[in-house]
């Protein structure tokens, strides 16, 4: 069986004490066993004296769970989850899969974001699907267990950001948090809208110094902390929309919708270079994924609270989904090549009993495995 992402001890013991302080009927027989790094919860033989209906959910609110004999220290939110789906926890930590709407805050990473999700889902195998530095806020989607599986598919959906620019300053990372590399007075009556307007188009984007895509084996950043001179890669990006939203003397707010691997801090210097000025990114917000806009997600605090909603596999992708009779489900459990019956263009969710199966795509006139999630 997996391992539930091992809890500080300080934790099991305030949520034990706290557990201690409901006046529960509980006859503790194992106080505390040894933790090591592979024990991942803290274990308790108890004994419930009163209905359990009573009981149970005062030990999901402080992040218990009673599974055979033993009341188990999972954390708040794996323990509703377990209890609203009925679960085991060996079934929570082998086959559980959500995807988050996260609203990322200001002044953490994209690590940072995931490693928390990690904590309080206990579970390690989650992923996003788009790097937002720092500075930048807003939609970023996180994939859990499972539904790591779909990072790709979401991370090539198309980005809505608001972008805010900086006039009359270069630093070196592009944005506002860089070093200050030159200064220059901003010319009066730019014209920004029509230059915003060239810019809807498909063209080669030179990737950022400060960036993590590999050249030579090395990430780019580490060239640029070291003042080592490389040739910046190109990558292909669409400017499918662009948009002035407002500008002053000293800068102006743009937003735009772009393709996979579009850096906006790269967008915003070639807007500045056919502008004539110098510009960087003050500010960034990531505004939309794909159809996901902000107004759907949750914040971290929200989430560490339980107030927030998960998504599972097939509510978050376009493809079709199909519920399986017997005559197929044997063959897409075990990843086997079917005929396209369904006459399926890209993709198809297959599912069966309401449980997901996995992803087919379409193979000449059959479908063929892409995930299987069985």
């Amino acid at each position: 069986m997996k391992k539930i992402i091992m809890k500080k001890k300080e934790e099991v013991q305030n949520a034990y004490l706290k557990l201690q302080n409901e006046h529960l009927p509980i006859v503790i027989q194992n106080v505390l066993k040894e933790e090591t790094k592979y024990k991942a919860s803290l274990q308790i033989e108890v004994l419930i004296n009163e209905k359990e209906d009573k009981i149970i959910p005062i030990l999901i609110n402080n992040g218990f769970i009673k599974e055979d004999n033993n009341l188990i220290y999972v954390g708040k939110i794996p323990a509703k989850i377990i209890n609203d789906n009925h679960l085991t926890l060996e079934e929570y930590l082998n086959d559980f899969n959500a995807v988050l709407y996260v609203n990322k805050k200001k002044g953490m990473t994209s690590f940072d974001v995931v490693n928390e999700i990690s904590n309080l889902f206990g579970i390690k195998r989650v992923g996003h699907t788009g790097t937002l530095d720092p500075l930048a806020e807003g939609v970023m989607l996180v994939c859990i267990g499972k539904a790591t599986k779909i990072v790709e598919l979401l991370t090539a959906k198309d980005k809505e950001y608001i972008a805010e620019v900086q006039l009359g300053i270069k630093t070196d990372t592009l944005d506002i948090t860089g070093n200050i590399l030159e200064e220059k007075e901003v010319a009066n009556n730019l014209k920004i809208k029509e230059t915003l307007n060239h810019f809807k188009k498909t063209y080669l984007q030179e990737v950022p110094i400060y960036s993590a895509v590999k050249v030579h084996g090395k990430k780019l950043y580490e060239y640029a902390r070291k003042n080592i001179e490389v040739e910046l890669p190109k990558k292909e990006v669409t400017i499918k929309e662009i948009e002035l939203l407002s500008s002053n003397n000293n800068t102006f707010k743009f937003k735009c919708l772009v393709t996979k691997g579009c850096y906006i801090r790269s967008l915003i210097k070639d807007i500045g270079e056919e502008l004539e000025t110098l510009v960087t990114m003050k500010n960034l917000t990531r505004t939309k994924q794909g159809n996901i806009s902000i107004m759907n997600t949750n914040t971290l605090e929200e989430i560490a609270n339980n107030q927030f909603k998960y998504y599972k596999i097939e509510e978050v992708l376009d493809y079709p989904i199909i519920s399986l009779n017997e005559e197929f489900v044997k063959e897409v459990s075990n990843g086997m090549k079917i005929p396209n019956n369904w006459n399926i263009q890209d993709k198809v969710i297959f599912m069966y009993n309401g449980k997901l199966l996995g992803i087919y795509q379409k193979d000449c006139n059959n479908l063929k495995v892409w995930k299987n999630f069985i």
